[in-house]
């Protein structure tokens, strides 16, 4: 008898450059509504790459008081909030006898960087002592779950995986392992990203991964089009809570979806490009089809990594072929970074939950600005506009610099089944 326990999701919470909340963002997926922007968050006058995704109307003072808001950076601050739209919509409740069985993996894989930022220009304009006292702990990638262990009381497994992109799709798939070996009976996990800063984005284009096409900002980010030119930073924030079915259902939660399927692999190959071969991928989307008990045909859709960069959307393209063989033709694949940007360490939860709403409203999001075909891309990318179908199973791909690749299949939720 199996009694490895099944994972279900009841919480869903992003802050995000289309919207700060789940249901705002998804109206704005569904209508193929770009959030791309000129950059706003710091000064883009030496920089190739002057557009990014930014999360609007977002006052952390409002959310945890201006003294709490000085101690965390952004990208907690983020995080945090993402939790706590997540953690209400649960409708879970920390208490006494549970406070050791939640779980907290609100991952990074950079870490506060508009705090490294700030207190290295001060360093380097007046001296050391200026670093704010609280600078160091503000900058490490672990904040994000400790920071939501503090506000929430929660006392249980927590700390942050950093897989580059691959992070928060990592995340989700290790906090389902955690309950199911009966560590914890609750995770919350996800990611957080907001480093849009001279460094990051003078870095990136130093190795040519970002779009320059500064002028027409929400026409940037164009993934499988034979005209892309790299992909357009972003930060964003995504949080999901996971359950045991037998927790969910013992306190009569709304499931929103399973969790069935996690493959994850590395390339070893490259340190930023992906494996020409795709072979690591390609095992990866093996195994998770294999834990999820799923042949190839049953999938429905893919959200694909899609990063609009050169390397990356022909190898994913050529990885999915190999993965499903003739089927993938048959399999509408398309990429929500067209419309989200890039949020790197986030992009794996954010997709998690626009996956989610695919099967909930049985809609496939486009791909928006594919307008020029590459031989090398020649699958059904939904251009353009959102699609109608039903699913039952949707792929959701995150590839990382380094090789890391996660892979999560969803089911949409239809009772005892």
């Amino acid at each position: 008898m199996n009694t490895t326990p099944r994972i279900v999701i009841t919480g869903m919470g992003t802050l995000n450059p289309l919207s700060n909340t789940v249901e705002g963002t998804w109206t704005h997926i569904k209508n193929g509504v770009s959030g791309i922007d000129c950059i706003t968050r710091c000064d883009t006058s030496q920089l190739d790459t002057k557009i990014g995704g930014e999360v609007k109307g977002f006052d952390p003072v409002h959310v945890f008081g201006h003294k709490e808001a000085r101690r965390m950076d952004r990208y907690s601050q983020l995080a945090v909030a993402a939790v706590l739209q997540a953690w209400e919509q649960s409708g879970n409740v920390v208490t006494a006898d549970n406070t050791f069985d939640i779980c907290v993996l609100m991952s990074a894989g950079f870490g506060g960087a508009e705090t490294l930022s700030e207190n290295f220009h001060v360093m380097l304009e007046h001296s050391a002592q200026k670093i704010r006292p609280l600078a160091f702990p503000m900058m490490l990638n672990n904040m994000a779950s400790a920071q939501t262990a503090m506000r929430l009381g929660i006392r249980g497994l927590n700390f942050s995986i950093s897989s580059a992109c691959a992070t928060s799709s990592n995340a989700i798939g290790e906090g389902a392992e955690i309950i199911k070996r009966g560590d914890a009976s609750i995770a919350i996990v996800g990611g957080s990203e907001a480093s849009i800063v001279p460094m990051a984005i003078g870095g990136l284009n130093a190795m040519r991964a970002l779009s320059t096409r500064n002028d027409e900002p929400t026409h940037a980010s164009r993934p499988f089009d034979m005209t892309r030119d790299g992909y357009v930073p972003s930060e964003a924030a995504a949080a999901l809570v996971l359950e045991s079915l037998d927790h969910a259902q013992a306190r009569g939660a709304v499931i929103l979806g399973e969790l069935v399927g996690y493959g994850a692999s590395c390339d070893a190959s490259h340190v930023t490009a992906p494996d020409p071969e795709g072979t690591a991928v390609v095992y990866a989307m093996r195994r998770a089809l294999r834990k999820a008990n799923l042949d190839p045909s049953q999938i429905d859709y893919i959200n694909a990594h899609g990063t609009s960069t050169r390397l990356n959307d022909s190898i994913e393209t050529k990885a999915i072929k190999l993965a499903f063989g003739d089927q993938a033709y048959h399999i509408p694949t398309s990429s929500t970074k067209s419309m989200t940007g890039h949020p790197m360490s986030a992009a794996g939860a954010l997709e998690a939950i626009i996956s989610l709403l695919a099967i909930r409203d049985g809609i496939m999001p486009p791909t928006i600005n594919y307008k020029h075909p590459d031989p090398e891309c020649d699958l059904d990318y939904v251009p353009n506009q959102a699609r109608p179908k039903a699913l039952r199973y949707v792929m959701s791909n995150s590839l990382g610099f380094g090789g890391h690749n996660s892979l999560l299949i969803f089911k949409g939720w239809e009772g005892e089944n």
